[in-house]
């Protein structure tokens, strides 16, 4: 299954007793090559033949809530579930395990450009074999989806700004976005701290939580900046989409 941390292993594993589980597939930062043990999510998908009902969601949690006891354990390992016959549902909700419990997510458009651009299989088909490739306007199209989504939503909620890491991301995930905009490509999100609209004191802050180092900002002056670069950022892409 090559180099890959203890928790995707884990959940290969797994995963491979099922059978109507097909592929596994990376996504995210472990695909990028962007991972850091210990900072970075685990963003997996895996295609399933067939659609994930109450039997295979129970089979799910407990498996899941297993790995969360022990091999992936603070890990943030988490999963979208794809029933093989809605891939090419943009907005279809697919069983997503995150954060500790299963939820109803899409497969969002950035994801589906991570797989194809850089993503790779722990088992099954590579991305590219399941997936249509993605253009530079389609890859701007996505990444206006979720700024004008769930970070425009976020934007209305300043006290949510409050928490270092809703800042943190925030401030990342607006760079990727305006850069997503301005050339159709991925950025990284340690290659986005470099572009953040930050002061400097804040951006060396961020590139030493991106290595693992347990440093603290300021929180309500990092909510602040991080909200209001939220805000001006939302509303140029909402406004340059409509």
């Amino acid at each position: 299954m090559g180099p890959f941390p203890l928790a995707v292993t884990s959940l290969a594993a797994r995963l491979t007793e099922l059978s109507w589980v097909s592929d596994l597939l990376v996504a995210g930062s472990l695909a990028t090559g962007d991972y850091i043990p210990g900072v970075s999510d685990l963003d997996l998908v895996a295609v399933v033949r067939g659609p994930v009902d109450r039997s295979r969601r129970a089979s799910l949690v407990d498996l899941h809530e297993d790995l969360d006891r022990g091999s992936a354990a603070g890990a943030d390992l988490g999963c979208v579930y794809v029933d093989e016959s809605r891939l090419l549902e943009t907005a279809a909700p697919h069983p997503t395990w995150t954060h500790g419990r299963l939820v109803e997510r899409i497969l969002s458009g950035v994801t589906r450009a991570e797989l194809v651009r850089h993503g790779f299989a722990v088992f099954g088909r590579a991305p590219a074999d399941v997936l249509p490739s993605m253009r530079d306007d389609q890859v701007r199209a996505a990444a206006r989806a979720e700024l004008c989504g769930y970070w425009a939503w976020a934007a209305r909620r300043p006290f949510m700004w409050l928490n270092p890491d809703i800042a943190d991301l925030g401030l990342t995930s607006m760079a990727r976005g305006r850069h997503a905009l301005r050339t159709g490509q991925l950025l990284t999100k340690t290659e986005a701290i470099e572009h953040a609209r930050a002061p400097t004191w804040l951006i060396d802050q961020l590139r030493a939580r991106r290595r693992g180092e347990p440093t603290v900002s300021p929180r309500a002056l990092t909510g602040w900046i991080a909200w209001r670069d939220a805000r001006a950022t939302t509303r140029d892409a909402c406004r340059a989409g409509s």
